[in-house]
Order: C-alpha cells, then structure tokens, then sequence
C-alpha cells in the first residue's frame, strides 16, 4: 500500500503535466494562426481572437465555456484553429446527441458567414461542404474517443470483476477441500478413538485393580469427549455448505489401478509404497494421480501417461507426467482450482506441489509429502 501510493501519485502528476504542455501547445498553434493577422484587424477583431485562445486553456473542465470563448473569434477571417479544438472537447464530454447537434451547427454557420455575410454563388457549394466538414470532423472524432475510453473502462471493470470471481472461486474450491480434508481425518480419526473407548471400558470391567479402573474410566471419558468434540467441528465446518460426499468410503492405494483403468488413458502406472501408509497420506497420492490422469484428459488427448509413486525414508513423493498431446483436442475453460485445492492439501501435509510444462512439450505434476506410517 505504501508503495503504490507515491507510484500512483506519480503517475497522476504525469498525467496533469503532459495535459498542461499539450493545453500550451493548442493555445500556441491557435495564437499563430491569427498572430499574422492581428497588425490588420481592429480592436475588436483582436479581441475576440485573444479570448478565443485563452479560451482553449480551459477546455478540459469547462468544455462548453470554451467553446463559447471562441465562436466570436470563428467571425474574423482566417481564424480556423481554436474553434475546432474546443468543438472536440465538449464532443468528448457530452454524451447527448442533441447538444452535439447544436454546437455544431453553431460551428457551420459561423465558418459559413464570417463578418456575417453569405460567400458568393460560386463558392456557395465548395463553402457549404467546407463548412460541413469543419463542424462534423470535430465533432465524430471526439465522439470516438469518448466511446474508446467508456469502452476502456468498461473493459477494465470486467476484467476487475472477472479476477474478483476467481478468487471467490478459488476460495471456495480450497474451503470445499478444507471440509473434505476434515471429513477424512474424523473417518479416520473417529475409528481410532472409538477402539480406544472401547477398549477402555473393556479395561474398566475386567481389571482387577481399583486404580486401573478408575484411569481406565478417565482414558474412556475423554475419548467419548474427544469424539463429541470431533463431531461438532465437522459439523461446523459442513455446516458452511461444503459437500463431503461422505457416504462413500475414502479411496486407498488399492483404488489406483481401476482410476487408472477407468481414466481410458495409455498410462503406465509404478507404485512403490508401503501398505502401512496412513489413511491420509493415501488419499493424497490417490488425489494427485486423480488430478494428474484429469488434467492429460483435457489437454493432452492421446498422450501417453507415466505415474510414479514411491516412497524414501522420509517423505512420499507422486510424479504423474504426460507427452505432448498426439489429438486435436477441445479447448474447455480451465480455472485452475483442482491444482489449487490439490496444493492445500499437501500444505496442510506438511508437503509441496509443483506443476510445470516439460520441455518438448507435455506437463509434469508433482507432489511431494512427508512420510508417516499408520501406527498400530
């Protein structure tokens, strides 16, 4: 913010001076026009020739004050600058058409009558054309760069509000996989727990000892407690209209070769990964490749898929890489936010994603999470 602020200022300053020079030019160019003049026209003539120029200094706020400054310097012969400079101003800033209309048949008949008298019959026709041209060029060319810059801004304001719904967007898609993401860890997490309630209480009854028995009803407590808790946080968070489709069980490593097999795709698929993986660590191998086969569907059609999945010592890392594509295929919009919602998850892993095209061609995702094995 503190930095914009002095850049913008700039800019502004900027602006306000390359207007102020091109308002000195104009003024000159229209000072010239007449200076040659001036030696034979009386004091009247020089007069309105000199408010006619002063009047284009004020073209920019005052359009049609400007334009009445300079219609009495229109009279006086040869003085042919000033009068169209401000017809463009206030054809730039009045959007109505009869306005418009009327200032420039002002401008017609005051080109046409200078000192007030009719051009001879010969010259009626090449002066009425003139005259024509005179007040209708002003005027079109000022419409048109009135109508570029509503156009303009206009533009700006949709690409503004374009941005502004693909970051709702993008929120929404990370708040949906934020619920998913808890809807998984209370799957898991409940049947944990569960086993530990109940084993518990299967302590508190068979237990011998009074103190075993007492802790074993404390340890029982609390994960009843832990439980309700669990619940009332998933609660909230679908609560906020996040669907977590949770009637269906969560995918595994075992689910990988029928998504494979049902993707349709030419992929080969290398899967090296303990079976012991925690629940949440194979739902995100099992989500990458999911994306990964999703996107080569839509932008490489016909390209062959390579998927590796293998684990270290210390973290699991998911590489699925597709060749260029060998099909024309359909241009569909992409917005990017199975990507976004992807990175979230192996974030709150504790893990990164990168996504790239190759060189050559093709596209390579990968993900890379740390290692954690299921405790039993």
């Amino acid at each position: 913010m503190t930095r914009s602020a002095p850049r913008a200022l700039r800019r502004m300053m900027g602006t306000r001076t390359s207007a102020v020079v091109v308002d000195l030019a104009l003024a000159a160019a229209a000072f010239i026009d007449v200076a040659v003049s001036i030696p034979s026209w009386s004091t009247i003539e020089t007069a309105f020739a000199l408010v006619a120029v002063a009047g284009l200094l004020v073209r920019r706020r005052l359009p049609w004050v400007s334009f009445a400054l300079v219609l009495p310097g229109l009279v006086v012969d040869s003085m042919t600058i000033a009068a169209p400079i401000a017809l463009y101003s206030v054809a730039v800033r009045t959007r109505g058409i009869p306005p418009l209309v009327v200032a420039g048949a002002v401008t017609f008949a005051c080109f046409l009558l200078p000192d007030w008298q009719l051009p001879s019959l010969d010259f009626l026709a090449p002066s009425l054309l003139y005259a024509l041209m005179y007040a209708a060029t002003p005027i079109a060319l000022g419409a048109l760069v009135r109508t570029h810059r509503e156009l303009s801004d206009r533009v700006a304001d949709l690409s503004a509000a374009r941005e502004t719904e693909r970051e709702r967007e993008k929120q929404d898609v990370l708040r949906r996989e934020r619920a998913r993401i808890s809807r998984e860890m209370h799957d898991v997490v409940s049947h944990q727990v569960s086993l530990v309630a109940v084993q518990a209480g299967a302590l508190q009854v068979s237990s011998p000892d009074p103190e075993s028995r007492r802790v074993a009803h404390v340890i029982r407590s609390l994960a009843v407690r832990t439980l309700d808790e669990l619940r009332q946080m998933v609660g909230v968070l679908r609560a906020e209209g996040a669907r977590t489709d949770s009637d269906r069980p969560q995918p595994t490593l075992d689910d990988l070769p029928r998504l494979v097999e049902e993707s349709g795709l030419d992929t080969d698929l290398d899967v090296s990964l303990p079976v012991d993986l925690a629940p949440p660590l194979q739902r995100a191998v099992y989500r990458t490749v999911q994306e990964g086969l999703t996107n080569a569907r839509k932008h490489a059609p016909g390209a062959r898929v390579r998927v590796t999945a293998v684990a270290t010592t210390a973290a699991i890392d998911v590489v699925v890489q597709n060749d260029p594509p060998s099909q024309e295929g359909l241009r569909l919009p992409s917005s990017g936010t199975g990507l976004a919602g992807l990175r979230e998850r192996a974030e709150l892993l504790g893990g990164h994603l990168d996504a790239a095209a190759r060189d050559g061609g093709g596209y390579r995702l990968r993900v890379t999470i740390p290692r954690r094995d299921s405790e039993h």
